[in-house]
């Protein structure tokens, strides 16, 4: 295989991440910090209208796999209090933005790469093309991303908030190899969910790495990867695997 780029999941597969949404403290703040705005919540009405309002535009929706955007869930819980008229101009995207943030950040207890991820990054974009595909939200995982020191490797990046589905929808990937400028059978996708990636990335023909992290589903029926590494690092390893190959099928 002649390989020309590689899309990576993120959270799971880059990034070693932890978030409650539960977190008691997270609509006690919230609720707090609303009292500023006249908007006088209990943090259990906040948490069930975050998640009342996040279920409806799902089901709006009408895609199969449906994803939702987490500053438009803070707008509309804020619009149904305030006005956006009478608010400054930009007020309301401020606002929601801020909600947003300040929910990922009190939900969050660990951020941090896996290790080797940053050599191997580094080692891969001198050689291959490196896009992005995740399951996220852009207003979260772009900081997070640039916070861990990754930001810069992938063009393009790919969110599923910013479509309104999600894996194993192929129009994602299909994104991500538009970006690229390059063929399916170019590329190989790394993930470490055996349906959301593996299944996902295998519809369009991709071959695919499974990362059997501390996240996500590691088995389907009638689903395998093409490679399974259970560190980083041997990424470089699959790397070889898929070349090598190429030259054992097409002898000289």
């Amino acid at each position: 295989m002649i390989i020309r780029g590689i899309i990576f999941d993120v959270n799971g597969t880059l990034i070693d991440i932890k978030t409650d949404e539960d977190y008691e403290e997270i609509y006690r703040a919230v609720s707090h910090f609303l009292t500023y705005y006249g908007i006088k919540l209990h943090r259990w009405e906040v948490k069930e209208m975050y998640y009342r309002i996040m279920c409806q535009r799902r089901e709006a929706s009408g895609e199969k796999y449906p994803e939702f955007d987490a500053v438009e869930v803070w707008r509309k819980l804020i619009g149904r209090y305030l006005d956006e008229q009478t608010l400054e101009p930009g007020s309301s995207k401020y606002l929601s933005c801020f909600l947003a943030d300040m929910y990922r950040g009190i939900s969050r207890f660990r951020l941090q790469t896996y290790s080797d991820v940053i050599s191997v990054l580094e080692e891969l974009s001198s050689r291959f093309s490196l896009a992005v595909v995740s399951d996220a939200q852009s207003c979260w995982a772009l900081p997070e991303m640039r916070a861990v020191g990754i930001l810069s490797y992938f063009n393009p990046i790919i969110i599923s908030s910013d479509y309104g589905f999600r894996k194993p929808d192929t129009r994602l990937f299909e994104a991500a190899l538009s970006g690229m400028e390059l063929l399916p059978e170019d590329v190989i996708f790394v993930g470490n969910d055996m349906y959301r990636d593996i299944f996902g990335a295998g519809q369009l023909g991709l071959k695919t790495v499974f990362f059997s992290s501390n996240q996500g589903t590691k088995q389907m029926d009638g689903v395998s990867p093409d490679y399974t590494i259970y560190k980083f690092a041997e990424l470089l390893q699959a790397i070889r695997f898929f070349e090598e190959k190429d030259c054992y099928n097409h002898p000289f």
